[in-house]
């Protein structure tokens, strides 16, 4: 997921998949949390540190998961300076893809991959420089790089 767990202390899967995700998402609720709730060390569930969600403890997780048959949650939400944080006994993982984050963070880049017995493998990597061209000048459309032909290699 996203972000992280719920405010509601019983959501299951199946509430998850019947979450109309074609719309803004809201300011509370399961697609709210699951977009914006974050990790935290204390027990239980607290206020955000974002102003939107919720932190969430390692009960939490636990108490989700058991609920649910899962072993890990994995997610994507926050900065991490090695790329990734796993936390609550293991049973979170925050991966963040980024480098450097906005060009000041820093951080390094993760992914995860689970080998057969399901066990996750972490590999972490470096930003590296940007191309001497102007920010987003990809953008501008296909035609300005493949020679203003209007088609790929004409």
């Amino acid at each position: 997921m996203h972000g992280g767990l719920f405010s509601a202390p019983d959501v299951t899967l199946d509430q998850i998949e019947a979450v109309d995700r074609d719309r803004q998402p809201p300011d509370e609720g399961i697609m709210c949390d699951a977009l914006w709730a974050d990790p935290q060390e204390p027990m239980g569930r607290g206020p955000s540190k974002r102003g939107v969600g919720l932190a969430f403890g390692p009960d939490v997780t636990k108490d989700f998961l058991d609920r649910n048959g899962l072993q890990m949650i994995v997610r994507s939400h926050e900065v991490k300076d090695n790329g990734y944080e796993v936390v609550h006994n293991g049973q979170l993982v925050t991966i963040f893809s980024a480098p450097n984050y906005c060009d000041q963070m820093g951080n390094k880049g993760a992914f995860i991959r689970f080998n057969s017995e399901c066990v996750p493998e972490y590999t972490t990597f470096d930003a590296v420089p940007h191309p001497a061209i102007r920010p987003m000048a990809y953008a501008s459309g296909f035609s300005n790089m493949f020679g203003g032909g209007g088609g790929f290699g004409m």
